[in-house]
């Protein structure tokens, strides 16, 4: 792949789809790709496969340069936490996340000050179920599982809030998510208008991933596959060439050489 080339990356690895991408910004003349594209299988109930070796290296250089950790960035999609408290009983999840979200709010206040994720996903401030699509789209599923699949969807970005005239927001970057149930199974699709690849791509595919895994969860199906699509994905808040990434960009490297080199000899056993 080079930079003239949008990327399509097709990966059954969390890790290994961020890796492909983190390094094909490092190794490509220039900070961006647009547009980009990951698509991801590989889930064992739900969880999506990961290689702790790189997610451990990327959090140490993310804590190095004071910014956010992985699963803090996978929590503003999708509280994994707050979901296993509430027993997987999507209601009291729901209640217990709005009573805590001046609390969540305050422990990253410049950040969350315009909102979250989650937020805006059960609390968008107008439309049916009181601005919870979540439920909106899990209730219209199991009441009448064959309604047109264009329902199936949610928004984030709101142009009554955030069509603002300032240089730079924090959020939202996610704009609109999609789900396709296909037999038992169901896709999601997220789409970003811009992207962090080294402050918040992987947290944001691990939250989609969990947000899908819910879904399905409560529409009584099983997660298949997670699509995101980005705009713009960019590296311009580190120089390529800082002192913090040595240690991650080597362990992308290791692994996505040890997985070509397992899957090119899994080609000439099979006689490809």
């Amino acid at each position: 792949m080079n930079n003239n080339v949008p990327p399509l990356i097709e990966e059954t690895n969390l890790s290994r789809a961020w890796a492909r991408a983190f390094l094909h910004i490092i190794h490509n003349p220039g900070k961006e790709i647009s547009p980009l594209l990951i698509t991801l299988t590989g889930f064992t109930n739900g969880v999506p496969d990961e290689n702790k070796g790189i997610r451990d290296a990327l959090d140490d250089s993310l804590l190095a340069n004071s910014k956010q950790k992985v699963e803090t960035v996978a929590n503003t999609i999708f509280p994994a936490a707050y979901w296993r408290v509430s027993k997987h009983n999507r209601q009291k999840l729901f209640d217990i996340y709005i009573k805590n979200l001046p609390r969540i709010k305050a422990l990253a206040a410049s950040k969350n000050r315009r909102g979250i994720y989650f937020e805006r996903l059960i609390a968008f401030g107008s439309g049916p179920e009181n601005g919870n699509q979540l439920e909106y789209i899990i209730s219209q599923y199991n009441s009448r599982p064959k309604v047109r699949r264009s329902m199936f969807q949610a928004s984030v970005f709101d142009p009554a809030r955030d069509h603002v005239s300032s240089a730079q927001i924090p959020f939202p970057c996610l704009q609109h998510m999609s789900l396709v149930p296909q037999g038992n199974s169901l896709t999601v699709n997220a789409f970003y208008a811009t992207q962090q690849i080294y402050e918040k791509a992987y947290g944001n595919y691990l939250g989609l991933c969990r947000l899908g895994d819910f879904m399905a969860h409560e529409m009584g199906l099983t997660l298949g596959r997670m699509n995101c699509f980005i705009g713009v994905a960019k590296l311009d808040t580190i120089t390529k060439s800082h002192h913090s990434l040595t240690t991650l960009i080597n362990a992308a490297q290791n692994e996505l050489h040890i997985t070509t080199a397992q899957q090119t000899g899994e080609g000439i056993k099979h006689g490809n």
